[in-house]
């Protein structure tokens, strides 16, 4: 009886995430958004406080940060193969898209409904980030020193914006919050730190070390080997990762492949990190499925063994007094990294006239204050994007 419970929440899981693997458009900052809006408010599978604290393990991590943030989601409601199922449901759509665009390379055109439908999805991501962007600052910026550093983490992304200046940025939040949160009495409890998890740290690390070694006797080695090695040494998400492949791949596909995937990979929902299935595919002519898996599996691994090492851990250590602080500032500087990336990438992409400022405001609204359901929210997006391009 306990199996087959335990069953049914990993396909509950499965299910959750393959839906808002299909409709999840908008980049890493919309997709937090997006599982806020699930598993915090509607299903309460963690409260804000709990999910905060995985972001902000995320943005420390390389790899695909939201994607780990919906792993962590998985493996706390179902373990382990609660986190495999959230990371095939949320990944799958995008895999399939980017594979079938893989095979069919001479029919890449634009087609006017699938491309309004994508415009329309694309200012769906922007209320979705406002609303997380609302919704946080009213959780973890309630008083002027949080709002000050949220305030100062946008206004420093926007004037200089790069993975450099965001990292600075949250360590600079962190070493705020040591010395200006005042920690709450009962944090003082600290239980012991689990050491479990080690395993998956020791494999992370004999993978990186050894794959290089091994790359020359095998092309699917040496794939999995470029792949794992982008994967983890990525931090900032998949508009990071290009770079990194560009040197490792860039004498075995050319630019505009290179370029084309990219594109590819932001214009389909779910993680970005999937625009290794395209280079996959694109590398392994003689068996492109087989390259498209390998590839995909590879650039998420790395991401997940130390998410997995590191994530009982966390939930503890996350309670010590200073760590505490260090997560308060972090928490603020979230709120303006969000709020940063609200303007760039996803309105800069998404909004082209004052129509889309006005469905953006009114679907603000029904979201809101109305709260309709985010399944008729995308599909009245879709619909409205596909009625601006006929």
């Amino acid at each position: 009886m306990e199996k087959s419970g335990q069953l049914k929440k990993v396909i509950e899981v499965f299910q959750r995430f393959l839906l808002l693997g299909c409709t999840s458009f908008g980049g890493p900052a919309a997709h937090l958004g997006y599982f806020r809006k699930v598993f915090v408010d509607e299903q309460k599978w963690i409260n804000q406080e709990g999910y905060s604290r995985l972001i902000a393990l995320s943005q420390f991590l390389p790899g695909p940060g939201s994607s780990q943030v919906g792993f962590a989601l998985g493996m706390r409601h179902a373990g382990l193969a609660g986190g495999i199922a959230a990371f095939l449901g949320f990944t799958l759509p995008s895999f399939l898209l980017l594979y079938a665009l893989a095979l069919s390379s001479d029919l890449q055109q634009n087609y006017p409904l699938i491309e309004g439908a994508v415009h329309g999805l694309k200012l769906f991501a922007v209320v979705v980030v406002a609303d997380a962007v609302l919704s946080m600052q009213k959780s973890f910026c309630t008083e002027r020193t949080t709002l000050g550093i949220a305030v100062i983490t946008t206004v420093i992304l926007l004037a200089f914006p790069s993975l450099i200046t965001q990292m600075l940025v949250l360590i600079g939040a962190a070493v705020c919050g040591l010395f200006l949160h005042k920690s709450d009495s009962e944090l003082h409890t600290v239980q012991t730190i689990p050491r479990t998890g080690n395993g998956y740290l020791v494999l992370f690390l004999l993978l990186f070390l050894a794959l290089p070694f091994l790359a020359n006797h095998s092309k699917w080695i040496n794939l999995f080997t470029d792949f794992y090695h982008s994967g983890s040494l990525v931090f900032g998400g998949g508009h990071v990762v290009l770079p990194l492949l560009q040197q490792s791949l860039g004498g075995l596909l050319d630019q505009g492949t290179l370029l084309f995937g990219y594109s590819a990979a932001q214009a389909v929902p779910g993680p970005m990190f999937t625009l290794a299935s395209y280079f996959g595919a694109q590398l392994s002519s003689d068996n492109m499925l087989a390259g498209a898996l390998l590839a995909t599996l590879a650039i998420f691994l790395p991401g997940f063994l130390l998410l997995i090492g590191l994530y009982k851990r966390w939930e503890t250590i996350a309670r010590i007094p200073k760590l505490a602080g260090a997560i308060w500032g972090i928490n603020a500087s979230v709120v303006g990294l969000l709020l940063a990336a609200l303007y760039q990438p996803v309105f800069t992409s998404a909004v082209t006239s004052a129509i889309d400022m006005g469905l953006i405001v009114s679907g603000f609204y029904l979201l809101r204050v109305i709260k309709v359901p985010v399944i008729i929210m995308v599909l009245g997006f879709s619909v409205t994007g596909i009625v601006q391009f006929i």
